[in-house]
């Protein structure tokens, strides 16, 4: 079902069992819900080439709304992930889902299985499945990146992404 629009074809390939193993996980199954999935994990991800926030995290440095209470942890726990999963707290909070220890490896969510299904993860914690199916790409642009930051090319993403999955828009 995955057809993320502005990336690579090898990118595309890489990444194609991951994100449909996380569709289908997070029951993110119908196109509308998966066109406002792709379009923000195309956009946190930069259509695919960032696993890894460009950004040291120096900036996360003692943000203990992160969790990052120890010395290292904003770097260490940087964004990960294709929803840039962000914050010891988040890194902990993923390990207890998984039974994997992202807090000793946080490396891990940089491979393409680990990175998808970090998204879908996040995803559902934030309850997205239903805000997708309402059409509230605001609020769902807002649970993820806490404003509107790359609001338009979210949007542009959408838009691709939803004519491709053959979505009926209003």
């Amino acid at each position: 079902m995955a057809a993320l629009v502005g990336t690579t074809a090898a990118e595309a390939d890489l990444f194609l069992g991951p994100i449909n193993t996380t569709l289908e996980k997070y029951q993110i199954n119908t196109p509308q819900r998966a066109a406002h999935f792709l379009a923000q994990i195309g956009h946190e991800s930069a259509g695919l080439d960032y696993v890894r926030e460009i950004a040291s995290g120096a900036a996360y440095e003692g943000r203990t709304d992160l969790g990052n209470t120890q010395k290292g942890d904003g770097v260490r726990f940087r964004g990960r992930g294709l929803i840039q999963i962000t914050g010891r707290a988040n890194y902990y909070a993923l390990s207890r889902a998984f039974g994997v220890d992202f807090v000793a490896n946080p490396l891990l969510l940089e491979q393409p299985l680990y990175a998808a299904l970090s998204a879908g993860w996040y995803w559902n914690s934030r309850s997205l499945n239903e805000m997708a199916d309402g059409n509230f790409f605001l609020t769902i642009t807002k649970r993820i990146n806490g404003g509107r930051n790359g609001y338009a090319d979210r949007e542009a993403r959408f838009l691709r992404a939803a004519k491709a999955l053959g979505v009926k828009l209003a």
